[in-house]
C-alpha cells in the first residue's frame, strides 16, 4: 500500500517514504489550553487521527509514534487567569480535561506520547543556550531572541522572502530585538507570573521552542511528519524548522509538512473577533460526536469548511441510515478496496461517496458484504458506539415529548377520518421536522425516530 500526502514543504503531492519502516514518527501540534477547544481545532485533530489511523493500517498498530503536545504555558494562558482571576493550574487542568473528552467525543486514538510543554522547561533552557553558543540566537537584557538572518533557509515553508515578511506579516514588535522578524526563544517573568530559573533570569519559553523541544526528544532530530492547522506555517512551524535544523546542524526537520484547510461559518474564518467560534463542548450538545466527526471529513482536509446546521443534519441522517447495517461482531477478512482513496492523500469526500456504494451493496447482500460494509465505517473512526446507543442519541436529539407526539398522531387520525388529508400531512411534516417519523398500515399509525 503506497500512501501519497501533500507537502507544504515541497507544494506537491508525494509517494510517502519513511525514514524507518518500523518506527514511523508524527508530530502534531497540539492545544494550547487557555480557553475551550473549538471546531476548528477539532478538525486538526480529526485530521491527524485519521492519518495515525491509516499510518497504522500500512505499517502496523507497534510501528508508529505518534506525538501531540499540550502547550500549558503562554501569554494566552497567563492572561486569561488574570483576567479570571485564577490560579493557572486551574485554567489549564480544566481546560485539558475538556480537550480530552472532546477528544473521547469524536472517538480520536489516545497519541502515542501527549507532553505537557511545562514538563520539559529543561530542555528548552539547554537547546536555548545552545543556540547561542552557536551564534543563531542572542540574549537583550533577559531576552533571548533567535536571529532570523542567520539561518538561509527561512521562509521556505510559507514560500515568503525575508522582504514579504517584513512588509506584512504578524511578528511581535520589541526594543529588544536587532531584527524585526526575529523571535523569541526566552522571555522574563513578572514576579507573580509563572517562570523558570535559566542562565539569563527568571523566565519562561517561547511557543515556537516549546515543539522544537518536545518533537526532538520523543521523535528524532530528523522525523517523518510535522502536521498542523494552515495557520501554522507562519509563523510557528517556519520559526521550529529554523531553530530546530541550526541548533541540531540538519537540513532538514520534518521530511514531510501537513496542514489542514481553516474551518468557516458563512464562508467567514472562525475567529474570536468575528464572534463565530463553536466549542466542541457546545456542538456536542447537539450532536453526537460521530455526526461532528462525519462532518470534519466531509470536505478534503486541504479545503475550506463551512460550518453550518445543514451540513450537520446531512450527515446525521446518513449515519441513521448506516446504522440499519450495524454489526456488533464482524470479521475483518480484507481492506474494502475504498482504502484506496485514503491513500491518495486522504481523499475523504471520495471514500465517503465508496461508502455509500459498499451500504447500497451491502443492504440487501450477503453477510461478507454488511461486514465489509462495518469495516470500512470502522477505518475511518465510525461505528465506535452500539446501535442501542445510536438510537438512544436520537431519541435525545428529539425535543418534544412522547406524549406530544401520541396527542398528534391522534389528531392526525381524527383528520383523516374527516376527510382533511391538507391537516394531516401538516401534522405529518410538523412531526418529520421535529424529528418523528410516522409510518401508516391500514387504520394504525406507528412512528419512529427518524
Amino acid at each position: 500500500m503506497n500512501l501519497k500526502i501533500s507537502n507544504t514543504l515541497s507544494k506537491k503531492k508525494e509517494l510517502f517514504k519513511p525514514i524507518n519502516s518500523k518506527n514511523i514518527t508524527m508530530y502534531a501540534c497540539g492545544p494550547t489550553v487557555y480557553d475551550s477547544p473549538h471546531v476548528g481545532n477539532a478538525r486538526s485533530l480529526v485530521v491527524f487521527d485519521l492519518l495515525f489511523r491509516i499510518l497504522k493500517k500500512i505499517y502496523g498498530d507497534k510501528n508508529v509514534t505518534y506525538v501531540r503536545n499540550i502547550t500549558d504555558i503562554d501569554d494566552k494562558i497567563i492572561d486569561i487567569a488574570k483576567e479570571k482571576n485564577l490560579p493557572i493550574n486551574k485554567i489549564t487542568e480544566e481546560v485539558t480535561k475538556q480537550f480530552h473528552d472532546a477528544c473521547k467525543n469524536l472517538n480520536c486514538l489516545e497519541p502515542t506520547v501527549e507532553p505537557k510543554a511545562t514538563g520539559h522547561v529543561n530542555e528548552m533552557v539547554k537547546m536555548t543556550n545552545s543556540l547561542i553558543e552557536k551564534g543563531f540566537a542572542y540574549e537583550n537584557d533577559g531576552h533571548v531572541y533567535f536571529s532570523v538572518s542567520s539561518f538561509k533557509d527561512y521562509g521556505k515553508l510559507s514560500n515568503k522572502n525575508l522582504d514579504e515578511l517584513k512588509a506584512g506579516s504578524r511578528v511581535e514588535v520589541s526594543v529588544h530585538k536587532k531584527n524585526p522578524l526575529d523571535f523569541v526563544l526566552w522571555k522574563p517573568s513578572q514576579e507573580k507570573d509563572p517562570g523558570w530559573d535559566s542562565p539569563w533570569g527568571r523566565g519562561r519559553p517561547g511557543w515556537h521552542l516549546e515543539c522544537s523541544v518536545m518533537s526532538e526528544k520523543y521523535l528524532s532530530k530528523e522525523f517523518d511528519i510535522h502536521g498542523g492547522g494552515l495557520d501554522l506555517v507562519f509563523p510557528h512551524h517556519e520559526n521550529e524548522i529554523a531553530q530546530s535544523c541550526s541548533n541540531n546542524s540538519t537540513s532538514k526537520m520534518a521530511n514531510y509538512w501537513i496542514h489542514n484547510g481553516f474551518l468557516t461559518m458563512n464562508k467567514e474564518k472562525m475567529s474570536k473577533s468575528l464572534g463565530n467560534i463553536v466549542s466542541i463542548t457546545d456542538a456536542l450538545k447537539h450532536y453526537n460526536g460521530q455526526v461532528i466527526r462525519l462532518a470534519l471529513l466531509s470536505s478534503h482536509y486541504k479545503q475550506p469548511l463551512d460550518w453550518n446546521e445543514k451540513l450537520l443534519d446531512q450527515q446525521k441522517k446518513t449515519l441513521d441510515k448506516w446504522y440499519s447495517l450495524y454489526e456488533e461482531n464482524y470479521d475483518q477478512k480484507k481492506i474494502p478496496n475504498c482504502f484506496e482513496s485514503l491513500l491518495d492523500d486522504l481523499n475523504t469526500p471520495e471514500y465517503i461517496s465508496k461508502l455509500h456504494e459498499l451500504y447500497n451493496e451491502a443492504f440487501n447482500g450477503d453477510k461478507d458484504k454488511k461486514e465489509n460494509f462495518n469495516y470500512a465505517c470502522r477505518l475511518i473512526g465510525l461505528f465506535n458506539e452500539n446501535k442501542k446507543s445510536w438510537e438512544n442519541y436520537k431519541k435525545k436529539s428529539v425535543k418534544i415529548s412522547e406524549k406530544i407526539i401520541i396527542n398528534k398522531i391522534n389528531e392526525r387520525l381524527e383528520a383523516r377520518k374527516k376527510g382533511d388529508f391538507k391537516l394531516a400531512d401538516k401534522i405529518r411534516i410538523e412531526l418529520l421536522n421535529e424529528g418523528v417519523l410516522i409510518e401508516d398500515k391500514k387504520d394504525e399509525t406507528s412512528w419512529k425516530y427518524k
